[in-house]
């Protein structure tokens, strides 16, 4: 397998986790996201992906795009270790938990959203800092709650495995800490992600580990 991404693309960052957890050897192919190279809008990565977004994995000749799509399919197709639950309502609350990071707090957080607000809208840096802050609060705000109910060791978002909901909660963390926002409120949240980054499939996912970690 081949997974297209950036060392910094926080949906690339769950899906390498998922990789490694699920034990399946995988080549990265690095698809810099920084201007002037912007590999992202090159005639090339867009047949692979019209969309322009990363990541992409590609299993044989067959490409599949979006972070919990390629999860997803990691999941049907090496089932082990599981990363939903096996009962039908807890599998729905991990994808809740999954779907709240994935679908409410990242994608008002994406670089491109993010350059949008710069320009054309003309904001600076600080305006786009507070809006990037505004959205992690409102979403961590929930999620730390979500978390105290749902733990079940206070070191995993839900229950004393590793599900699919801390897959995508340490790269949202990772995300919030690189832009400085305040973090005293959620404990819950980072203490399951002070557990998490120890275990091997997750450090060895982070960014700084990365082929292409660099400058942003």
């Amino acid at each position: 397998m081949k997974l297209y991404g950036y060392f910094r693309s926080s949906a690339t960052y769950r899906a390498r986790i998922a990789l490694n957890l699920k034990g399946v050897a995988w080549e990265p192919a690095v698809v810099d996201l920084r201007a002037p190279v912007s590999a992202q809008h090159t005639p090339e990565f867009r047949a692979l992906n019209p969309q322009g977004l990363i990541p992409v994995l590609t299993d044989g000749e067959r490409p599949i795009a979006q972070s919990l799509a390629i999860i997803e399919y990691l999941e049907e197709t090496h089932p082990q270790p599981p990363l939903l639950p096996r009962a039908p309502a807890q599998r729905a609350q991990v994808r809740a938990l999954a779907l709240a990071v994935a679908c409410d707090i990242h994608p008002l957080n994406n670089l491109r959203v993010l350059n949008y607000l710069r320009s054309p809208l003309g904001h600076d840096d600080g305006t786009v800092n507070n809006w990037y802050a505004h959205w992690i609060t409102l979403g961590f705000d929930a999620l730390e709650k979500e978390a105290q109910r749902l733990s079940g060791d206070g070191r995993h978002m839900f229950g004393t495995s590793v599900t699919l909901a801390d897959v995508c909660i340490v790269p949202q963390m990772y995300n919030a800490r690189r832009y400085r926002c305040d973090l005293a409120p959620y404990p819950t949240l980072r203490g399951i992600c002070a557990h998490l980054q120890t275990l091997p499939a997750f450090a060895s996912a982070a960014p700084d580990a990365q082929p292409d970690a660099g400058p942003a």
